[in-house]
């Protein structure tokens, strides 16, 4: 569908909870939560950003820098770090994984310039917090990307072959009885490491952008669930006491953008599911995993796994379940079916912790994009209407990259930024309802079954391996 000056969009039309259930990161971080006031009667704003997440308050921050006498508001459904950016594993990591997709995307340069500004997100993510005296908990601890089962070795090898290309290795191999040392576990049975990585406390980085948005003058509204946007000039949000007229309009708003039907192909919401111990630091500690490390196997439904300041294991796998429709319900909030799935992974990566007690689960939405990088645009026929979606598991750090993008886009900024191969991409696109589920969840299963197989030692079937073959990129790239 093309957007044209007099459509009106439903942006709410596929959210099925008022709010998703509060993760352990946003319970630690909101222990007294009170019901925020929406906006309330009729605003004129320079710039409406709709989404408090990451994304959407990177963005808020970048535009009032570049432009201090603009209007900047925020409108969030929820509390910021209630949705994604509060709820995932707090995995501050690059694009480096994904050097491979860049390259066939944007050329050698580009992709170069791109995979170094996502590694120096994570410096200025360092920078934010030091700066503006948030502690998200921000350790740069290095990541582990390790293979878990023989099927699994060398999985990291293009990527490694294309950081070749662009004349930057990020990554450096790890003896196998170190790795096994150092991530506490012989089922690690080979990896590789990178230095930059670093793990935060998401649901504290997610309050505290949401303070220093405040402190700039940036105007946050929490419980101001966007209903309509019109998307005539200047553009209208309706929200249910609101009416906000804006000259420019951002789309950050994550899994709740394929609710508009130009967007909708571009990404398909699955789940993620997490589980986090009672406090075991000391057993950490005899099991030999004495750092700060991120870890992630490599199979495509991932597992990812960190430690927290007081000595849990935070645990997730990116689960991939789907919701018919699309619609942003209970499998993105609380999943029973794959926070099992989860918890089994944890336990036969870290056979020796079977006695430990889990103390929360949740679940997440992720925005999941084919070859797993996000795009940037305007809605065709309205050029005032930017969005930055796509964000496929890998927002936390990468985010600040897309605030400087749709800041320089909303601005009207001819940049970097703004001119960066990530912007008006052509992406594989997935095909529509009801196929996308039913496919979808053909394909998820035939992933599940395979990857288990492949724990046990078993040889998957044939049709399982082939249809694993049609899943969107993982940490492998698909280019």
């Amino acid at each position: 569908m093309r957007a044209s000056t007099n459509q009106t969009l439903q942006l709410d039309r596929r959210a099925a909870l008022p709010a998703l259930a509060r993760s352990y990161w946003f319970k630690q971080a909101v222990p007294q939560e009170s019901a925020p006031q929406g906006l309330r009667g009729r605003h004129s704003v320079d710039i409406a950003i709709v989404g408090g997440g990451f994304v959407g308050l990177w963005t808020a921050l970048a535009a009032k820098a570049m432009q201090p006498t603009a209007r900047v508001i925020v409108l969030e459904r929820d509390l910021c770090g209630g949705g994604a950016s509060g709820r995932n594993g707090g995995f501050a990591m690059s694009w480096w994984p994904k050097i491979s997709t860049l390259l066939s995307m944007a050329g050698r340069d580009e992709a170069l310039r791109l995979a170094l500004a996502s590694e120096r997100a994570i410096g200025e993510l360092e920078r934010f917090c030091l700066a503006r005296g948030v502690d998200a908990h921000f350790v740069r601890g290095g990541w582990f990307w390790t293979a878990t089962t023989e099927a699994q070795r060398g999985a990291w090898a293009s990527t490694l072959q294309a950081c070749e290309r662009v004349g930057h290795q990020p990554f450096t191999a790890v003896a196998p009885d170190e790795l096994a040392r150092r991530t506490g576990s012989p089922v690690h049975l080979e990896g590789i490491f990178d230095t930059a990585t670093a793990t935060v406390q998401p649901a504290l980085l997610a309050r505290g952008l949401r303070q220093a948005a405040l402190d700039d003058g940036i105007e946050v509204y929490e419980g101001s669930a966007v209903r309509t946007l019109h998307t005539g000039a200047p553009a209208v949000l309706g929200l249910d006491e609101a009416e906000v007229r804006a000259g420019t309009v951002v789309l950050a708003n994550n899994v709740w953008a394929a609710a508009i039907p130009e967007l909708a192909p571009l990404i398909t919401p699955v789940n993620s599911a997490l589980v986090v111990t009672e406090p075991i630091g000391e057993r950490l500690q005899e099991l030999g995993w004495r750092g700060n490390e991120a870890i992630t196997d490599s199979q495509l439904l991932v597992g990812y796994y960190r430690k927290t300041r007081d000595g849990r294991l935070v645990f997730g796998k990116g689960s991939g379940a789907l919701s018919s429709g699309g619609r942003i319900g209970q499998v993105f909030s609380r999943d029973p079916g794959t926070e099992a799935l989860t918890e089994a992974d944890f336990r036969r990566t870290y056979p020796e912790l079977r006695d430990v007690a889990i103390a929360q689960a949740w679940a997440g939405p992720i925005d999941r994009t084919y070859d797993s990088l996000p795009v940037f645009g305007r809605l065709r026929g309205a050029d005032h209407i930017c969005y930055g979606i796509g964000w496929s598991g890998n927002g936390v750090a990468p985010s600040w990259v897309g605030g400087q993008i749709l800041a320089a886009l909303a601005l009207g900024r001819k940049n970097e930024w703004s001119e960066s191969a990530l912007v008006g991409r052509e992406c594989r696109k997935f095909p529509p309802e009801p196929i996308r589920f039913m496919g979808g969840t053909l394909v998820r299963n035939a992933v599940l079954r395979k990857e288990r197989d492949e724990a046990l030692g078993r040889k998957p079937a044939w049709l399982d391996t082939r249809l694993a073959t049609l899943a969107p990129a993982g940490l492998e790239d698909k280019s």
